[in-house]
């Protein structure tokens, strides 16, 4: 059984290999990559290694022959990912893949997420293909709320726009177990998995969790989105990067970013990490 993991340099495709390493051996994972040399270390473990850009679409099939499961992580290039995602559709068909899983985003059939309407075009194709797939609709990682956590305590004010809506994020290793585990056992063809925490938590929560952890009061502050937006601009974010924040802060209010379905639970076997707990780690780290 030949494993193929795409992006697997990347945050996601790091942990993927991870836990795939605790269930099948390494000689029977492909490692495809848009730059060879920064996955020495991948080589290192015994993975096989194959050059795969999205961008040069002649690059994709032959790295896919003979493989039996492809993991398509999705592409980090917002607005270009539709076109990206089709062209390895398509070289997974010509290669002749029986099986796909694919990252896609919580409720992408209905999420009010800006960044949604890709996952639904990508699910789609994939649908078409006449392909075996799994969809794994990912919920927000929980590092992008603890990314900006230390100048929210230096300055004791965390700002947002989610209002109190809960979000049900995850860490990015707990999804990557359930993925592992999708990969190999059997069971999950044709099937949708909502995949989220299953402890929801509002940003006046985390502001709190925040003070519990750095002893340093920290309160949570709700702007209009355009403040936020341009206080993130100020503060240097690319606005790609801003449009994506502050999206997901105003559609968190209309619920995009709560589940509590415990699927993710269910399929990894234990409880997912909660939010307090990254952040009492990265504050002993």
């Amino acid at each position: 059984m030949k494993i193929a993991i795409t992006g697997a340099t990347g945050e996601l495709g790091q942990f993927v290999i991870q836990a795939l390493l605790k269930k099948t051996k390494a000689s029977e994972l492909i490692a495809l990559v848009r730059n060879i040399e920064k996955a020495t270390e991948l080589k290192n473990l015994g993975i096989e290694v194959r050059h795969f850009d999205y961008d040069q679409p002649e690059s994709l099939a032959p790295a896919l022959q003979g493989v039996d499961k492809l993991l398509l992580i999705s592409a980090n290039e917002i607005g270009r990912r539709t076109p990206q995602h089709q062209a390895v559709i398509q070289a997974t068909q010509h290669a002749k893949v029986p099986y796909i899983a694919y990252t896609s985003v919580l409720h992408a059939d209905r999420s009010p997420l800006g960044l949604a309407q890709e996952h639904r075009d990508t699910e789609a194709l994939i649908l078409n293909s006449g392909l075996s797939y799994t969809f794994l609709r990912n919920n927000w990682y929980s590092e992008n709320y603890l990314a900006s956590v230390q100048h929210a305590i230096e300055t004791g004010i965390l700002y947002g726009s989610a209002e109190d809506g809960k979000i049900s994020s995850a860490a990015r290793e707990d999804y990557a177990e359930a993925i592992a585990v999708v990969l190999t056992s059997t069971g999950h063809e044709q099937k949708t998995y909502e995949l989220a925490g299953s402890e929801a938590f509002t940003l006046t929560d985390l502001a709190h969790y925040l003070t519990e952890t750095s002893g340093k009061k920290v309160v949570y502050q709700n702007i209009p989105a355009a403040a936020y937006t341009q206080a993130l601009l100020q503060a240097g974010l690319p606005a790609g990067l801003v449009d994506v924040i502050v999206d997901a802060d105003v559609q968190t209010v209309k619920g995009a970013m709560y589940n509590d379905s415990k699927t993710l639970e269910q399929l990894i076997g234990h409880a997912p990490l909660t939010i307090q707990e990254q952040l009492n780690a990265q504050f002993v780290s």
